[in-house]
């Protein structure tokens, strides 16, 4: 449904005619339309309250005593929407009634102040969200704020805020925000004067953030904690512009280590000034810890939260997982690695989003290659995998479920249809090891991976169990798949890498 605001004024009569004349609404009655719905996140209003329902279900449990603040990525829903839920939940079933979006100027390099949207209502799928009107209003008297509207038409910081609050407190009132620079003092002031204004109201704070753009996924890792800590602290250090700290930066690739520092300065501001003392870190992830993300150009998210009670301790987003030496996964691994591979699929085929990999033991964390076999009835419908680490093992396996699902050459694309009838099998690689000759080669035990003149193949170690097959029957159709003659594996330049595999498939589910 689309909504609009009309305003009728009937004038007297105009020369040549005795009707009414039409004027433009004024812009304090004026609906904001959704800019980014289906491009940022999903533009259908089911579709979008599904992956709402996914990120919610996954968010970590609240833990901190009497939020009034909170600081949430805003990039994609794909990419950030995991920790903007975790954010969210620790502020779930308290009784919002307005909710004050501060977003960051992505769009003009000239404004410097602070830009209170001029208008009725923010609209987005999931209907309208109105504006807190008496709110907006003390703000701008107070914390030198101004009426306008030209930096909310196409700025998506607070956009991809809205959904949020319209599942969590659909009936809360909004009073978005641009921050137009992060000049100290006009964020101190804004500040104060937004605590001072959240007296006897039910009020809460959202600052929109994403933490530093574009350094390699480890160095995301460190300037982010780093980061966080500060601003959890209420420590300004946090945007530290000393020499030494630019050049650190500048040598991990860091362009910015917060694109919503304006945002951060006044939340941390008022935060204080309602009585906290200290944040919690909720969680952490950066766009390469994701399937679909390249962990060599990062972008890096962050939940915190400020309560007025006693601060809850840090979710470990502060400290990096100790990592276990290889093992056997036990069966709890196992189960986590199968329940991600088919909400990945569920989720991207259903919503375009995906789930954040994480849970499970520090195991999980460690590099080690990796296949997932999709199966409808019994036949394969895609397999593709890693015989090489490629990042963590989690990671590898949502992203090798996208892949069999959608880029197996042999296969169309799989179809949110089939999801009911497909079985996910994955199997877990140990390190390959050469062999002198075919001789050592074991068909059920091992798998293959054959080279000869520039061309290669590899079979799974159950692949020659599932066909019957013999050493001489594994290798001949190790060759075929290779492109290679059947009898190519007996020649002198023939070699070979073993490996074993874990296997297990949703079967262990049930």
């Amino acid at each position: 449904m689309r909504f609009f605001t009309l305003a009728l004024i009937t004038v007297g009569l105009v020369t040549g005619a005795g009707a009414a004349r039409h004027v433009a609404a004024p812009a304090s009655q004026a609906v904001r339309p959704p800019a980014v719905a289906g491009q940022f996140y999903p533009g259908e209003p089911s579709v979008l309250r599904l992956a709402l329902d996914g990120y919610f279900r996954d968010a970590l449990p609240a833990r901190v005593t009497r939020p009034v603040a909170i600081i949430v990525p805003h990039a994609g829903y794909i990419y950030s929407a995991q920790i903007a839920a975790d954010a969210y939940r620790q502020v779930s079933g308290q009784p919002i009634d307005t909710v004050v979006i501060l977003g960051t100027n992505h769009t003009s390099g000239t404004f410097k102040r602070v830009s209170v949207y001029d208008g009725a209502a923010y609209r987005t799928p999931l209907g309208l969200a109105r504006v807190n009107r008496e709110l907006a209003e003390i703000l701008v008297k107070e914390g030198g704020g101004v009426f306008d509207s030209s930096l909310h038409g196409s700025e998506h910081s607070v956009e991809v805020q809205v959904p949020f609050v319209q599942y969590l407190f659909p009936n809360a009132a909004i009073v978005p925000v641009v921050v137009g620079s992060p000049d100290p003092e006009s964020c101190r002031r804004f500040g104060k004067a937004l605590a001072a204004a959240a007296g006897g109201r039910h009020l809460l704070i959202v600052a929109s953030s994403d933490l530093s753009h574009y350094p390699a996924q480890r160095d995301a890792a460190i300037v982010d904690r780093e980061t966080l800590k500060a601003v959890a602290n209420l420590k300004a250090d946090a945007f530290d512009s000393s020499p030494a700290r630019l050049a650190d930066l500048q040598r991990r690739g860091v362009e910015t280590c917060a694109c919503g520092e304006g945002p951060i300065r006044v939340v941390m501001e008022a935060a204080r000034a309602l009585g906290a003392v200290h944040g919690t870190v909720v969680s952490y992830a950066n766009s390469g810890d994701l399937a679909i993300g390249d962990p060599d150009r990062t972008v890096g998210y962050g939940a915190i939260a400020f309560g007025t009670g006693e601060p809850g301790a840090d979710a470990g987003a502060l400290e990096p997982a100790v990592v276990e030496p290889r093992g056997a996964l036990d069966p709890a691994d196992k189960k986590v690695l199968l329940r991600l591979a088919r909400e990945t699929l569920t989720r991207y085929l259903r919503t375009e989003t995906v789930p954040l990999p994480r849970g499970g033991s520090p195991r999980l964390l460690r590099d080690a290659g990796a296949f997932v076999t999709l199966r409808t009835h019994g036949e394969l419908r895609g397999c593709i995998g890693r015989i090489q680490p490629e990042g963590t093992l989690i990671r590898l396996v949502s992203l090798l479920a996208l892949e069999s699902a959608l880029k197996d050459p042999r296969f169309t694309p799989v179809q949110a249809s089939e999801l009911k009838d497909i079985d996910i099998e994955v199997s877990v690689l140990t390190p390959m090891a050469r062999v002198a000759g075919p001789d050592a080669i074991v068909p059920g035990r091992d798998g293959v991976v054959l080279s000869v003149g520039g061309r290669s193949a590899v079979f799974l170690p159950q692949v020659a169990t599932e066909q019957h097959w013999g050493r001489t029957e594994l290798l001949d159709n190790l060759a075929r798949k290779a492109g290679l003659p059947v009898q190519a594996w007996r020649g002198k330049d023939a070699s070979f890498l073993t490996f074993q595999a874990d296997v297990f498939d949703e079967s262990m589910l049930k």
